[in-house]
């Protein structure tokens, strides 16, 4: 019987599996858990959700939203689990952590044609392997696939603080989303002008925790400290994750000057994630500061907010169009590490290179990405020559324009995304 090797047993690695043996190939799937893990997991469980439990927005206008909708066609077991494990989100798609984990772990253990091994990989593989070790993949392994590819990029990530429910005041917070768009999911605290003030100038005076791995701190973009983006001017936060607008506060009848969100973080609404929080603050720092924020004074922390080393490839140099490294006996890369970014991106990638995989094994006509379609954008990125190459996750900036002019944003987001579907629609034959 056809055979494959998945190493690695985050979103990209399951998807890759599934896709995998969905197709009748017998999968040996390598996850290092429980024997091992990094620094950033806690839960034993396969796909395991680190920085958020945000899947970001599922309304088809959104460039999120499209690739999931193409997922789906491509049968995603990570947004199966997504739906049934989702809380309360507005309008975007979050879930409970460890359901939606045990979730996966079970449908990927019962699958008939998939074996868990919880096994550390540490050598390079030969052939019909996808590498999915995720951007904290361990020290040994990370050596073996540079010494078969050369150095790889780094970054630092992050991830945002979680609060207990109980602990947050709602005398000074309320729920709300933006605009009274969908259920009120979100918990806002609000500052006046004064309280923002005094609030940035304890942030970016606030003592950090120490980064030993580099001397140089590299921050992606997508996921920069709160701290850091502060750094940048007065009104970078209140811009960014602090933004005011679409909410009005109900004890003064106006929108506030600035404005922190927390969402949900289980179904049972016990926790919250401050979001955009992601930070690299020390602990008791954390605590102080983030208890300036009204509704916060007396928060209970059940997660500080952590920073750790994310590591990329050089993919357009290493991979082509369908996540295979060039030169290779079929060895494939997904994950964050192929320089997608953010979680959807990253399961995308592992059912392409899971799907790839499976019809070179087979003997099959090569997977068609069409133009149009994010998840074909997305591959073309992380494989056309660029000497400046940074992680990219999903946006409709990378997609060709419409040949009509639709002024309005939204309408016109909408008939890219049924574009692209219906290309997809048409090309991909299971």
């Amino acid at each position: 019987m056809n055979k494959a090797t998945v190493i690695g047993g985050g979103l990209a690695g399951c998807e890759a599996a599934w896709a995998l043996a969905e197709r009748g190939i017998r999968v040996t799937l390598f996850e290092m858990k429980p024997n091992k893990r990094t620094p950033a997991h806690r839960y034993n469980g396969l796909a395991e959700l680190v920085c958020s439990n945000s899947l970001k927005a599922a309304r088809i206008n959104s460039a999120s939203g499209m690739l999931k909708a193409e997922m789906r066609i491509l049968g995603s077991l990570i947004l199966e689990a997504a739906d049934k494990t989702a809380v309360p989100a507005g309008g975007a798609l979050a879930v409970n952590r460890e359901l939606f984990s045990d979730y996966v772990t079970e449908k990927i253990n019962s699958h008939p044609n998939i074996t868990v091994v919880s096994e550390e990989i540490t050598c390079f593989p030969e052939k019909d392997t996808i590498i999915a070790t995720g951007p904290l993949t361990s020290d040994k392994m990370a050596q073996a696939i540079r010494e078969k590819c050369g150095d790889t990029l780094s970054f630092y990530d992050a991830a945002a603080p979680i609060v207990t429910f109980e602990s947050i005041d709602m005398t000074r917070a309320f729920f709300a989303t933006r605009y009274d768009k969908g259920e009120a999911d979100y918990i806002n605290c609000p500052m006046n002008r004064e309280e923002y003030q005094r609030f940035y100038n304890e942030l970016i005076n606030a003592e950090t925790a120490p980064l030993k791995e580099f001397e140089d701190l590299t921050v992606y973009e997508g996921c920069m400290p709160v701290e850091v983006l502060a750094k940048r001017g007065e009104e970078s936060v209140r811009y960014g994750c602090m933004k005011p607008v679409g909410l009005t506060d109900p004890r003064t009848g106006h929108r506030p000057w600035a404005a922190v969100q927390l969402r949900r973080e289980n179904a049972e609404g016990t926790l919250y994630n401050i979001v955009g929080f992601q930070t690299n603050l020390k602990f008791p720092e954390q605590k102080r500061v983030f208890g300036m924020i009204p509704g916060l004074e007396s928060a209970e922390f059940a997660r500080y907010g952590v920073m750790h080393r994310n590591t990329f490839l050089n993919s357009p140099l290493l991979l082509d169009g369908r996540f295979m490294l060039k030169g290779s006996e079929n060895v494939f890369f997904a994950g964050q590490m192929t320089g997608v970014e953010g979680y959807v991106e990253s399961a995308m990638s592992g059912i392409i290179a899971g799907i790839s995989l499976a019809k070179r094994i087979l003997g099959e006509a090569e997977l068609v990405l069409p133009d149009g379609t994010m998840c074909g954008a997305l591959c073309r990125h992380v494989s056309t020559e660029n000497k400046d190459f940074q992680p990219m996750g999903a946006n409709m900036g990378i997609l060709p324009p419409l040949e009509e002019n639709i002024k309005n944003k939204q309408d016109r987001y909408e008939k890219i995304a049924a574009r692209g579907l219906e290309r997809l629609k048409a090309a991909y034959v299971k």
